[in-house]
């Protein structure tokens, strides 16, 4: 039986995780620092520890497979944590020969990104959280060159599907006033993600990891809808026309000073003002179908 290990199942992800590669019938160990907020799977082995504790997690992580490093640190703390987390994963998965499986967004491409993004399209560092996501992946892509370590990044857009998103935390929260919040312009195409279909993928992928190179970098398509489309999809399911009402950046940037946060957030509009798409063909044509509800 294959097996995995989750770093961070009580995450978006690495809950979504747990679930898909229980279901697939893999042997699941889930990492997790407190209790699991919800239930999980029968005969998923739950590992209590903090993330950096390497020698509780080789122990736990002794001939799996594959590792799922979905680990989502503190959004103002990724300068301090995101290094030390990946070296830590990076060891973890020499230690244990499984290969490290991470969640990739379009942080990379910087703030003028293109319309639409393969996994050809350059990298640019032009703001600090692009800068950090570049540099988690080229040491993923150097100890791959000169370790051995096998990994998959699997770059998607915002995540749909648990809480914690931009779509429970602003646009759908005046729902029951009959409101819902756009972001910026609503014929702007943006990049999501439903977390089940993504964590599907994760799972097949990992079912055919021996075809891809030492270092592989996927490109998962998801849905991408304008504000304008999520509006009227919000509407379709609700029965009842919503009033449209736009997200207070101004507010938001005159709190920036003093709230680390809303300074982060405030680094994102970018991300609601330019089209963008993920380009997911290399990956359908590693799957042959690809999870899409």
């Amino acid at each position: 039986m294959a097996s995995v290990l989750v770093l961070g199942a009580n995450g978006r992800l690495g809950r979504a995780a747990v679930l898909a590669f229980a279901s697939a019938g893999w042997q699941v160990t889930a990492q997790l620092r407190r209790a699991p907020r919800a239930p999980l799977p029968a005969g998923v082995r739950q590992v209590q520890c903090d993330a950096l504790d390497i020698t509780t997690l080789t122990a736990a992580g002794a001939g799996v497979d594959v590792i799922v490093n979905a680990l989502n640190p503190d959004y103002t703390q990724w300068a301090t944590l995101l290094p030390p987390i990946t070296a830590a994963t990076v060891e973890l998965a020499a230690a244990t020969g499984a290969t490290l499986m991470l969640p990739g967004n379009v942080y990379n491409f910087g703030n003028r990104l293109p319309a639409v993004l393969s996994e050809d399209t350059p990298f640019a560092a032009t703001h600090p959280k692009a800068a950090q996501r570049i540099a988690l992946e080229a040491a993923l892509a150097q100890a791959a060159r000169e370790r051995g370590v096998r990994s998959i990044v699997i770059r998607a857009g915002d995540f749909l599907g648990d809480t914690g998103t931009w779509l429970d935390l602003a646009m759908a929260k005046g729902l029951a006033k009959g409101r819902f919040t756009q972001m910026g312009p609503t014929d702007r195409p943006h990049a999501w993600a439903w977390l089940p279909d993504l964590a599907q993928v994760f799972v097949r992928v990992a079912e055919r990891r021996t075809l891809l190179a030492p270092h592989a970098v996927l490109h998962f398509e998801g849905l991408t809808l304008t504000g304008a489309q999520l509006q009227q999809a919000f509407e379709a399911a609700l029965g009842r026309p919503l009033k449209t009402k736009a997200f207070p950046w101004p507010l938001l940037r005159l709190a920036t000073p003093f709230s680390p946060m809303l300074r982060a957030l405030f680094e994102m509009r970018y991300l609601w003002q330019r089209l963008h798409r993920l380009d997911g063909r290399r990956l359908q044509a590693l799957l042959g179908q690809v999870p899409q509800t």
